[in-house]
């Protein structure tokens, strides 16, 4: 029987032969000569004193990221429970009425058929983005360890989301490739995707580190980019196409998927604005007035370029929508996101089309709003939107 508390040596000291190391391994840079990320992100610098709260930062922080403990920034932990609290899965949800839908001839129009398939060509590697922007890029410059909890759950909750998408178009038996690769074929969603892409790169780049005023701006530009104008503003032409056809009883197993992921993005577009107020709360130096011109100049072109993507997926009216409806409704998300991050409203008096939306986006839903299910699925613990 092993016994756990005795001391088992390795083999080569027993043999009084020392190890040596393999050619790989010799040629390996140190942990320290790696430029993946900051060294803080990596391995704890040998610390003489306990993490003390007054002395953590949510970027260039001295302290051990690597102590989750004692918590500074308890909004972020509190989110992070919420998210864990809100875990779903798309296979719980059954597609069958949707099937039948899809497979009827007459059982949706043409436009309602473009829909869906530009709405899933999007969404697809849209995550996949979002993703690859928390891993690889702002996760390494987040010096706060309740923030990074946070967003390693908002990373899992990304490749559900992508999960999803596939199950989707698994489900109604929709062209993979065509579907999966559409970023790369449609102007309207490559736009899209291009014009994120730069801001990735940044926090990718693995010579980029903080610490300096321009890099810091960097980082929060990409910040706001991803938190008010991908998970923001990006995804709601979509999210409000599928959800107003679940509204009039077509695709409801999507539409409930879609209503999961609209309340997970909602709590990633919170979670960043308040990341981004603390970063400038901490940070006052970098909110310049030029910077902040910057970012209404981003919020302009994102305007312009989700509106572009409602006139390629709604050429005509459908759902009781139009294109131009969503003219007004991207300005006043567009406001609502400015007033968020201490902006002021970029385009005045504009008001909400879809009240509807307001409703599952800020209100505490009891019941699912297609099969009558409950929405706020959960593993434990209460949850409200609010």
């Amino acid at each position: 029987m092993l016994n756990w508390e005795e001391q088992v040596a390795p083999a080569f000291l027993k043999s009084g032969i020392a190890p040596q190391p393999l050619a790989a391994e010799q040629e390996r840079p140190k942990i320290e000569e790696v430029a993946l990320a900051p060294l803080a992100a990596i391995v704890a610098e040998k610390m003489t004193s306990r993490v003390n709260v007054a002395d953590k930062r949510i970027i260039n922080a001295k302290t051990d990221v690597n102590q989750l403990v004692p918590f500074k920034y308890k909004w972020a932990w509190e989110k992070y429970l919420a998210g864990c609290a809100n875990h779903w899965m798309p296979q719980e949800i059954n597609m069958n009425r949707d099937i039948a839908l899809w497979k009827d001839p007459n059982g949706l129009t043409e436009d309602e058929r473009r829909i869906i398939k530009r709405n899933l060509g999007f969404f697809t590697t849209a995550d996949s983005l979002a993703a690859n922007n928390i891993v690889l890029g702002t996760y390494r410059h987040i010096t706060a360890p309740e923030c990074r909890q946070y967003l390693l759950r908002q990373a899992f909750e990304e490749a559900i989301h992508t999960h999803a998408y596939q199950y989707i178009v698994e489900s109604l038996g929709l062209d993979q490739s065509e579907i999966f690769n559409a970023y790369n074929e449609i102007e309207s969603i490559r736009a899209k995707d291009e014009f994120l892409i730069p801001f990735i790169n940044v926090l990718t780049d693995p010579n980029f580190k903080t610490g300096t005023l321009e890099n810091d701006q960097k980082l929060l530009r990409s910040l706001i980019v991803f938190a008010c104008v991908m998970e923001g503003l990006f995804f709601y032409v979509g999210f409000t196409q599928i959800l107003a056809m679940g509204r009039q009883n077509k695709m409801t197993g999507a539409a409930e998927q879609y209503q999961y992921i609209l309340r997970d993005e909602s709590m990633h577009c919170n979670f960043g604005i308040d990341l981004i107020n603390q970063i400038k709360l901490e940070n006052p130096q970098i909110w310049t007035s030029e910077f902040k011109d910057e970012i209404k100049s981003i919020f302009e072109k994102a305007v312009e370029l989700e509106y572009r993507y409602a006139e390629d997926t709604m050429p005509r009216g459908v759902l009781g929508m139009n294109a131009p409806m969503f003219k007004g409704y991207l300005r006043y998300i567009c406001n609502r996101r400015c007033l968020q991050i201490g902006l002021d409203a970029m385009f005045p008096n504009e008001e909400n089309p879809f009240p509807w939306m307001s409703e599952m986006i800020d209100l505490k839903k009891e019941r699912n709003f297609f099969e009558t299910r409950v929405i706020e699925y959960q593993t434990g613990g209460a949850l409200s939107w609010e």
